[in-house]
């Protein structure tokens, strides 16, 4: 074998491969519905198909990462994958999500608007890897691994579809969304702002299958996740905007309540 050949870890790059799968099969979706409507028919179950493919695309993102942790098996190769996949599930899909369902009314300037978000998800993936790889301070390290300087592009495009899925319960039974859908190009906009802004967001690298909770709280978490399930056209939007305006309370928590909420290790300080 080639000493400059990347290694490749099986388990890790097939969550990712997953990711990319959905970001696929949203776009399809996505342009499956297109052509429905150019014929004048009901587009919502594809949108719903698509929303469904971009938020399994999420749950993919968090796997991989805590699947290569676990096991030892980060390396440089999977982190590239991984960002390709995640131009593809967390900005192509959501950009071209909106634009069909709302910016394709405004033709040229919907076309920037869509490609100003994608360009954004690109560039903040990028600078990532970079900060990733030059880091080289073992502190360094540490902070850059606990801490998103920025909202997280999955974190955006599961923002998008969850309020997208929350607009189209609200509408059930009509043949599009309503005018609220004219609030995603400004949420897509401001969300651009976002993922290069300096706002931190933790990364929950702390949680893994390995954290211990006491039982009531293991509990409680069994019942938020059911009680999610069970509104899974709301719940989401409602997890995903908390986790939006988390970054700008958190410079004003305690340290203490603030490694609690994010399952960080006190004894490590």
């Amino acid at each position: 074998m080639n000493k400059h050949e990347p290694r490749i870890y099986l388990l890790p790059n097939l969550m990712t491969a997953g990711n990319l799968f959905c970001g696929f099969a949203a776009v399809l979706k996505i342009i499956e519905a297109a052509l429905l409507n150019i014929g004048g028919e009901p587009v919502t179950h594809c949108y719903h198909e698509a929303l469904a493919f971009i938020l399994g695309a999420c749950v993919f993102d968090l796997l991989d990462g805590r699947v290569a942790r676990l096991g030892g098996f980060e390396s440089p190769f999977g982190r590239e994958f991984d960002s390709l996949a995640d131009v593809v599930s967390f900005g192509l899909a959501p950009a071209l999500l909106v634009y069909q369902i709302v910016l394709k009314d405004f033709h040229q300037t919907g076309w920037v608007i869509a490609f100003v978000y994608l360009l954004c998800a690109a560039l903040r993936l990028a600078r990532f890897n970079c900060i990733a790889a030059s880091v080289k301070d073992p502190d360094e390290a540490k902070e850059h691994s606990n801490d998103f300087m920025g909202f997280p592009s999955p974190a955006a495009a599961g923002l998008i579809a969850s309020l997208t899925l929350f607009m189209l319960w609200m509408e059930e039974g009509e043949r599009s969304i309503g005018k609220w859908k004219f609030v995603l190009p400004v949420l897509l906009l401001f969300l651009s702002f976002m993922m290069f802004s300096h706002v931190r967001y933790p990364s929950f690298k702390g949680l893994n299958w390995r954290t211990q909770r006491s039982l009531p709280r293991f509990l409680l978490i069994i019942v938020i996740l059911v009680f999610a399930g069970l509104n899974y056209q709301w719940m989401p939007a409602l997890l995903f905007v908390g986790f939006l305006l988390y970054g700008f309370i958190r410079p004003l928590l305690s340290l203490p309540l603030r490694k609690e909420i994010e399952q960080e290790d006190l004894s490590a300080d």
